[in-house]
């Protein structure tokens, strides 16, 4: 998909279901690195591997596995996610300092490093430039789909792509949730440009998705550009085009992850407007978003309006009940912070009932807006969830 780079997948047999849950992604020549992680105060051994790599500011391929977190897994945890990158290091003839890890599933058991070690000659062997598919599907927990998108951007005269692979659908709402994302570039960039570039995208995209409220120990969002296309990303121009393609592929795979949320049958946009700040918009979204009560009125297809004001005012933001009006998607429910009465209750309804749609806030206080993507919970949610280990 992008000049320079390979991805491959192999199975372990650290999931119980067979399937693949090992990944590499591999470039041929030495990329610069960017990466975004989870807030959460307890970090998985791969995080805290990687992000101290990462200071380096290159590399040359992550490899990553699903089934197991490898969090909360003391000083044998760091041990074997280090091994886990040595032993794809040694495989490829490259640095050991300039592999990546990332790891995703079940918190507090120990890594069976040793199925690891025995597939890693498969792994080796599956990487290609038609690998990307196969990776994105070994990373999946309890997705129900791959998430993959891809960019050729036009720049000049020439050309460069972007690639990115993520995964997540439950315990997500970032904060830099399980969520990684690794991306890639055959664009050229120092490793400050793209660190500034993918926090600016994280910013308005990871961190705008709530699916459950909970934040991941593992989230990793990673950035590997190798520069093959000749392109450098240093003028005012290439960095604008560069940031606004970053931005459209991290927010595809954001609602990608959204859409795909354990047991969600609805996707929803939440646009806070009139807000006095930023931070204040941001924070009612937010808060609506991860209401309990919000998510299981969207399940049950109840335009119930009344938990949303009821979200606002928890919020923690000064706010006017008497100034707030609220739409589903152009229907008016809510004016001066009342009912719209029944005609406005059977068009929210019939709006609520598609399996996508939009909740617009107006504050009434200000000119400042901030966007947030949110799902429904289900019964299906919590059957996922009851028994995740089991």
């Amino acid at each position: 998909m992008v000049s320079g780079f390979q991805a491959g997948a192999a199975a372990s047999g650290l999931k119980k279901s067979g399937e693949p849950d090992l990944g590499l992604i591999y470039s041929q020549t030495t990329a610069a690195v960017a990466g975004v992680f989870t807030t959460n105060q307890v970090q998985a051994a791969p995080v805290a591997i990687t992000r101290e790599r990462i200071k380096s500011g290159t590399c040359r391929a992550i490899v990553a596995n699903s089934g197991n977190a490898n969090c909360c897994t003391g000083q044998r945890g760091a041990a074997d996610a280090a091994a886990m990158a040595k032993m794809a290091a040694d495989a490829l003839n490259i640095p050991e300092a300039s592999v990546l890890v990332a790891s995703t599933g079940v918190i507090g058991q120990l890594l069976d490093i040793g199925k690891i070690e025995a597939a890693m000659p498969s792994l080796i062997s599956s990487i290609s430039t038609d690998g990307w598919p196969d990776f994105a599907r070994a990373i999946m927990t309890t997705d129900t789909v791959p998430k993959i998108v891809t960019r050729d951007v036009a720049l000049g005269d020439a050309s460069f792509s972007i690639a990115g692979v993520a995964k997540g659908a439950g315990m997500i709402r970032p904060d830099m949730a399980t969520m990684l994302c690794f991306l890639c570039t055959d664009a050229g960039a120092a490793p400050e440009t793209l660190q500034r570039l993918l926090k600016t995208a994280s910013d308005q995209s990871f961190n705008r998705i709530t699916i459950d409220g909970d934040t991941s120990t593992n989230d990793t969002v990673l950035l590997m550009a190798n520069g093959q296309s000749g392109i450098v990303i240093e003028d005012q121009e290439a960095v604008d085009r560069f940031q606004e393609v970053l931005n459209e592929v991290l927010l595809s795979l954001a609602k990608m992850i959204v859409k795909d949320g354990e047991g969600a049958t609805k996707f929803v946009e939440i646009e806070v407007t009139g807000a006095d700040s930023i931070a204040d918009a941001r924070t009612v979204a937010d808060t609506v978003a991860n209401s309990s009560l919000v998510k299981t009125a969207l399940f049950g297809e109840d335009a119930n309006w009344g938990r949303i004001m009821a979200a606002i005012g928890r919020s923690g933001v000064p706010i006017q009940p008497a100034a707030i009006d609220i739409y589903f998607d152009r229907v008016k429910m809510v004016e001066n912070g009342q009912g719209c009465g029944a005609g406005a209750e059977a068009g929210a309804t019939r709006v609520i009932k598609q399996p996508e749609f939009k909740i617009t806030i107006e504050l009434n206080l200000g000119s400042c807006s901030a966007l947030a993507w949110t799902c429904d919970f289900s019964i299906d949610y919590v059957k996922i969830n009851a028994d995740y280990r089991t």
